[in-house]
């Protein structure tokens, strides 16, 4: 490669301001007057000067003549309006006086008219920007730039919302910083350098106008109560709230009324400013009115058909609603043996001639773990430990066949036993039943070795669903040898009994919760019809109990719960009645403060010997703390009871223990610790009782 020249290279480099005059730079007026070099005006290549008034040269590649003798037609002036009214705008605009202030933070500050009746939905609308104001929501951190930008954003989020309102005129007035450089310390109107302030002045409220719901006038005679339902009607105030609400309520309607198919599309609000009104469309298509039809399971061999037919709380033929098809849902649910459950309407005949149509019910399921073990510990004075352990197969005899085997290992008391339940038997929630177990028991007033068999057909509160009235029925067969605990602390004769009763119960429940009731009340009665052979002697009683209680709130964290029960055994004496069939109080879930079942007659070592009346009365504070997130709660108590040998409950030698307890509430109920001392103690009563269990004590 070949260097070019040094010479060449300063050439082509040359700047542009080295080829100014140093007169052009000392005096660019003057340079510029002077016109064109003499030098340069005489070169040959030098442009011609131009007269200002020849005519301009033929354009190439035009061929239209240049208009220099173009006449243009007289124009007619207009004659002069005269009935023109001028709007006076600082008379129409209404005076709106505006200082009515509501501080949101040290920040933010949102001044509204003083007279209320001009927004009315103030308090609400204060509300909800507190809770989207992007001021509120972010820190601006010192600066007051990012404090601008912010107040920015609200500025449009307070537009939005007053739209919302259905103020389509408003007008919202924003300013950052001071008020100005003549106000003074104290003065209201000062406000910091960090303080935004927005006047908002509402103007009028905008009202519905025309209503179109589509198609929903073909449903004939069902429109009426449709119509009705959909609660916005010409002239009322236009809040885009109540139109999503109406939304929902009029979809919920449709479903309830038989329409399984029918859509809702989006709705659409076309304002009118001159009128002040909004016309709202809402694309409604019904979709024609059906029926109930079929219950399909996708399992026969594990849920049937007709299993959850029986399941269902409606029958074919009956006007279709989304609510029956949700229940039966959660009732296939409640069965504690499926997983998941998907639901879907399939027509099976269209509406015809007038008449409505027909919808199968396809249930869709998959399996749930069906085998559980637990175990469980507890301990109680005068109970003892106590553990606790069953397996159970939830559907090992289909459809809903459930075995479960569980046993009792404690320091008075051991059982095993198994228990058959086949769940939604004959209808929804009823069940059967059925246990046999034997059992050994050591108390202190008797003890008993049991053979035991109990049927009962019920229909009970779950988890899921707490209904508010249970039952039950069934049928008991015992067979039981029992000595009763002597004076000197040794065991007396053992005598067998041969027992059986056809129990019955009724319990009617509106507590707002199964395991931690805070209102409503309980009120429910058990009767039990019991034959007794004994030594070739037989008797005939009656056991019969009275339970109720009431759940009052006192406050976010104050729940007063007061408990009764009152039974009896009527028809024989206390000897003839079995010592495990007696009555006896004392305990954690009776009178907390004495010994389980140590409350009572009495032999003369001081052993509860039962009898045939019971009286129990309890009272507690159930009190939320502010511990663990509001876990933990105390509850102070006092409990009351006693057992006669009479017949007649009373309040005859009543025993009273009182103490506190602890709880810990969790997603499954609250776990409890109860410490409790008896007030008015007998010889052989201990100084203080502990119980610990799960859920409250009634």
């Amino acid at each position: 490669m070949i260097a070019a020249p040094v010479a060449a290279q300063n050439a082509a480099t040359q700047e542009l301001r080295d080829l100014i005059p140093d007169s052009a730079v000392a005096d660019p007026e003057s340079w510029a007057n002077q016109g064109v070099p003499a030098d340069v005006a005489n070169q040959e290549d030098a442009p011609p000067e131009v007269d200002a008034d020849s005519p301009l040269a033929e354009l190439p590649e035009m061929d239209i003549a240049w208009p220099d003798n173009l006449e243009l037609p007289e124009i007619t002036p207009l004659e002069p309006e005269t009935d023109i009214q001028f709007v006076d705008f600082d008379s129409a605009q209404p005076q709106v006086e505006i200082g009515s202030e509501e501080r949101i933070s040290e920040e933010l500050v949102l001044v509204f008219p003083t007279d209320t009746t001009l927004f009315p939905q103030r308090d609400e609308f204060l509300s909800r920007f507190r809770a989207l104001s992007t001021i509120e929501q972010l820190n601006a951190e010192g600066s007051v730039g990012r404090l601008a930008a912010q107040s920015r954003e609200d500025e449009a989020l307070l537009e939005r919302m007053l739209r919302v309102y259905g103020y389509y005129d408003a007008q919202v007035f924003r300013s950052v910083g001071r008020a100005g450089p003549d106000a003074q310390e104290g003065d209201p109107q000062t406000r910091g350098e960090r303080e935004v302030r927005f006047e908002i002045l509402p103007g009028k409220q905008y009202r519905f106008g025309a209503i179109d719901l589509g198609q929903l006038p073909t449903t004939g005679a069902d429109y009426g109560p449709l119509r009705d339902g959909f609660g916005i009607e010409t002239g009322d105030p236009l809040l885009a709230d109540k139109i999503e609400d109406e939304q929902i309520e009029l979809g919920t309607a449709l479903s309830e009324s038989g329409y399984p198919f029918a859509e809702i599309g989006e709705p659409d609000l076309l304002i009118d400013h001159q009128r002040e009104e909004g016309d709202l469309t809402l694309p409604v298509t019904p979709g024609g009115k059906y029926r109930f039809g079929r219950v399909i399971s996708n399992r026969e061999d594990f849920l049937s058909s007709n299993h959850i037919s029986n399941m269902a709380r409606f029958e074919p033929g009956d006007t279709y609603k989304l609510s029956l098809e949700e229940d039966l849902r959660q009732a296939i649910l409640a069965t504690g043996i499926v997983g998941s459950v998907e639901m879907s309407t399939v027509e099976a005949t269209p509406p015809a001639n007038g008449e409505p149509g027909t919808v199968d019910v396809n249930v869709n399921m998959t399996e749930a773990k069906l085998r559980t073990i637990t175990g469980g510990l507890g301990y109680g004075t005068g109970e003892g430990f106590k553990a606790q352990a069953s397996w159970e197969h939830r559907n090992l005899f289909p459809p809903e066949g459930a075995l479960r085997v569980r046993g009792i290992v404690g320091t008075r008391e051991q059982l095993l036993g198994a228990v058959f339940r086949r769940g939604n038997l004959g209808g929804r929630d009823r069940n059967l039943t059925a246990e046999a177990f034997v059992s050994t028991i050591d108390y202190d007033a008797y003890d008993a070795q049991t053979v035991s068999f109990v049927a009962n057909y019920e229909r009970r509160s779950t988890l899921l669903f707490q209904k508010p009235l249970s039952w039950s029925a069934g049928v008991e067969l015992v067979a039981t040898g029992e000595a009763p605990r002597l004076a000197d602390g040794t065991l007396g004769e053992r005598n067998t009994y041969f027992i059986g009763a056809l129990p019955a119960s009724v319990l009617v429940d509106t507590s707002n919760d199964l395991l931690d009731p805070t209102s409503g009340f309980r009120l429910g009665g058990r009767i039990s019809p019991e034959i007794s052979t004994t030594g070739g002697v037989q008797r005939f009683y009656i056991r019969g109990q009275i339970d109720g209680s009431y759940y009052l709130p006192a406050g976010e964290k104050v729940v007063i719960a007061a408990r009764a029960r009152f039974a009896t055994i009527s028809g024989a004496p206390v000897e003839g009645v079995a010592p495990s069939r007696r009555l006896y109080a004392g305990g954690g879930g009776s009178v907390r403060g004495y010994g389980y079942r140590a409350i009572g007659p009495q032999n003369s070592e001081g052993d509860p010997t039962g009898g045939r009346s019971l009286t129990e009365l309890s009272l507690e504070a159930r009190i939320r703390t502010g511990l663990f997130d509001g876990a933990l709660g105390v509850v102070p108590f006092v409990d009351a009871g006693t057992v006669g040998n009479g017949s007649t409950p009373g309040f005859d030698e009543i025993k009273i223990g009182a103490g506190i307890g602890v709880r810990y509430y969790t997603s499954f109920g609250p776990m409890r610790v109860d410490f409790a001392v008896p007030l008015n103690r007998g010889p052989n009563d201990d100084r203080f009782a502990v119980y610990v269990a799960l859920g409250q004590t009634f």
